[in-house]
């Protein structure tokens, strides 16, 4: 079975990093994705990047999840970065090449050194502001999918591609993006039915449903 990636799972641990409350963890993952924009230098990028690994080291991460991590991201940003050397220069490519790696990195860091529940709880206090425009536990609810929907995408994906090498097949794109679209569609069609059975639906979709034939409005 195939290491699991930076952003698959909690990484329980005491150190400093874990025990950071969530806000300045949050507030490090922005500055760390602003820094692009404020800066036309590669230099205060590298200085990020040394300071993103002393803060794994620090936090005590499994060296091979943070590898398996990028190692997906390898030919996307190996791409990113000939076209833009090609249409800009060399160093604003690596601008953009480093500042990705470092807002990635600095994500994966927020999620494995946070536990699911804390970073909800976060959500939701953050959204009450907004509970005019927005539901808070739909927010957190839409993020909580989406934290379950990454890793388990990522593990069907592992999978379909470790059963096809062992048939052979791994060079064939359509043995494993045809298998992984299938486990992926059934994931979703269970998920929104876990959710419709909890009355967590569109309202919308209700209020259509009862205008339908058979619907609730419906009278013999």
């Amino acid at each position: 079975m195939s290491d699991p990636g930076l952003f698959s799972a909690y990484v329980p641990g005491t150190s400093v990093v874990h025990r950071m409350p969530l806000w300045a963890k949050l507030v490090g993952v922005l500055a760390v994705g602003a820094m692009p924009w404020v800066t036309q230098s590669v230099w205060p990028l590298a200085l990020v990047t040394a300071l993103l690994a002393g803060i794994v080291l620090a936090a005590r991460l499994p060296a091979h999840r943070i590898a398996r991590s990028l190692h997906g991201l390898l030919p996307v940003l190996a791409v990113l970065l000939a076209f833009q050397w090609w249409s800009h220069d060399l160093p604003y490519a690596v601008r953009v090449v480093l500042g990705i790696v470092n807002a990635f990195v600095a994500a994966g860091v927020l999620t494995a050194t946070t536990p699911v529940s804390d970073l909800l709880d976060g959500v939701v206090r953050a959204a009450r502001p907004l509970r005019r425009v927005v539901d808070p536990e739909v927010v957190a609810l839409t993020l909580g999918v989406v934290v379950r929907s990454v890793p388990w995408v990522a593990g069907s994906f592992s999978s379909v591609r470790e059963s096809a090498r062992a048939r052979g097949l791994d060079r064939n794109p359509r043995a494993v993006l045809v298998p992984t679209v299938v486990h992926v569609v059934a994931f979703a069609r269970s998920t929104g039915e876990a959710l419709a059975a909890r009355g967590l639906t569109d309202p919308a979709d209700d209020a259509l449903g009862s205008d339908r034939p058979g619907g609730a409005d419906r009278t013999a």
